[in-house]
C-alpha cells in the first residue's frame, strides 16, 4: 500500500483561510505534485483516489513547547480621553 506523509504548517491556524497541510513525501506511488501546501479535505480526496494512506509527522520538540507555552494577552486599548481647555 502506498502512504502519502504530510505534517501541519506552523504559521497557519485552524481558522485561517489558508491550506493548513504541507505535502513532505509519497511512498509507493508515481504521483506528480503541482503545489505543496493543501487542505485536509484535498488530502483526503488524493488518499482515496490512488488507494494511499495518510501519514501525518509529529511535531518536533520545540514547537510541541511553544504550542504548550500560554499566549501573551493582549491589552485592549481604550480610547484616549480628551482634555478641556
Amino acid at each position: 500500500m502506498s502512504r502519502i506523509f504530510v505534517r501541519e504548517r506552523t504559521r497557519i491556524g485552524k481558522g485561517d483561510k489558508k491550506p493548513r497541510f504541507a505535502l513532505v513525501a509519497a511512498e509507493g506511488v508515481d504521483l506528480d505534485i503541482f503545489t505543496m501546501h493543501v487542505r485536509k479535505s484535498e488530502l483526503d480526496a488524493l488518499a482515496a483516489a490512488i488507494g494511499a494512506e495518510l501519514v501525518f509527522l509529529p511535531r518536533g520538540e520545540k514547537m510541541v513547547e511553544a504550542e504548550a507555552a500560554p499566549e501573551p494577552v493582549k491589552e485592549e486599548s481604550k480610547p484616549k480621553k480628551k482634555k478641556k481647555k
